[in-house]
């Protein structure tokens, strides 16, 4: 499932990312990588703000959906 779709508080492995190349490479820059883990802490003005790798990131829902978990 998509991360957007992901509860709140409740740990998720990566298990794909989709998208072009470009976006891809920013993911994994930004720490989204396959068999790391992301949690949803809440949902914004359609920004998620996710913890992953001990950080804090605001991602749009588009890109969200890119992240399969």
């Amino acid at each position: 499932m998509p991360l957007s779709l992901s509860k709140e508080g409740v740990p998720n492995i990566i298990k794909k990312i989709g998208g072009k190349e470009k976006t891809r490479k920013l993911l994994e820059k930004l720490g989204f990588v396959v068999g790391g883990t992301v949690t949803v802490v809440s949902e914004a003005g359609g920004n998620i703000i996710v913890n992953v790798r001990d950080s804090r990131i605001a991602i749009g829902r588009e890109m969200a959906n890119k992240i399969l978990v």
